[in-house]
């Protein structure tokens, strides 16, 4: 049997989500645009997101693993 997901896992699982696809856009303007001061210090505030313990209690993901997927999906 399936085990239900509360909905605090859903909340954190949207939060998470969110971030990343952040991540992934501000990581494409900077590809088009790496002087873009506004995009660096996107990208800067949500890698802090993923290293903080609020996204450790959020989420087992191994934030220095997420970080190099996401940046590897922009380089492709």
């Amino acid at each position: 049997m399936k085990r239900a997901i509360s909905p605090y896992e859903d909340l954190a699982n949207a939060i998470i989500l969110t971030a990343v696809e952040d991540y992934r856009e501000v990581l494409r303007i900077l590809s088009l645009n790496p002087n873009n001061n506004v995009a660096v210090g996107e990208v800067r505030s949500i890698e802090r997101f993923f290293r903080s313990g609020y996204f450790g209690i959020l989420t087992k993901l191994d934030p220095e693993m997420l970080i190099k997927r996401l940046n590897e999906e922009v380089t492709v």
